[in-house]
């Protein structure tokens, strides 16, 4: 089975890299925000738990999002793989990633970090607002506050990764399909 962390910045490519990844492996991708919405959405007893955190504009608690992961771990069996997306966002996060894969007999395969320069980040999230609507897309001040916080609470999940040596740099610069062939190198490998 192959279980993947698809890791970067806003603005790295990692929403358009899981479709590649997930069509090539036959994956499936698990985006925090998607189980979320659809977890809300079908008043389940985690979706009405989480909305109660989102309605007062706070995080939703590790203990519901692994609760939604472990939901949809347990929904899918007979399946090559996950690619987690927007997940682990901290050290606890991953830590019980790795004890949910475990008990399901599914291993972690890796971690594929796209890195990817600061203007890169920057030129590509202003694009997508002018294109996606989204607010926080338009506005270069939010977009560095937004990098600054992936690396002040974010990134020190690579070095949790990196430890296990399942941490794998991936270039992220370029065009969509180089990024794509970098990415296939190392998983093709696993």
């Amino acid at each position: 089975m192959l279980n993947l962390v698809l890791f970067g910045p806003p603005g790295a490519g990692k929403g358009t890299q899981a479709i590649y990844l997930k069509k090539k492996y036959r994956l499936i991708h698990l985006s925090t925000g998607d189980l979320l919405r659809t977890q809300i959405a079908a008043k389940t007893e985690l979706g009405i738990q989480a909305k109660l955190f989102i309605d007062k504009g706070e995080l939703v608690p590790d203990e519901l999002v692994i609760g939604m992961i472990k939901v949809k771990l347990n929904q899918c069996a007979n399946i090559k793989g996950f690619i987690f997306d927007g997940f682990p966002r901290t050290e606890e996060q991953a830590k019980a990633l790795d004890v949910l894969l475990n008990e399901n007999n599914t291993p972690f395969s890796g971690m594929l970090a796209l890195e990817v320069e600061k203007q890169e980040l920057v030129d590509r999230l202003l694009e997508r607002g002018q294109t996606s609507g989204r607010s926080d897309d338009a506005d270069v001040s939010i977009i560095e506050n937004r990098i600054k916080t992936y690396h002040v609470k974010t990134a020190p999940v690579m070095d949790f990764y990196a430890k296990q040596k399942k941490k794998y740099s991936i270039n992220g610069m370029g065009g969509i399909e180089d990024i794509a062939q970098r990415l296939n190198e190392v998983v093709a490998n696993f």
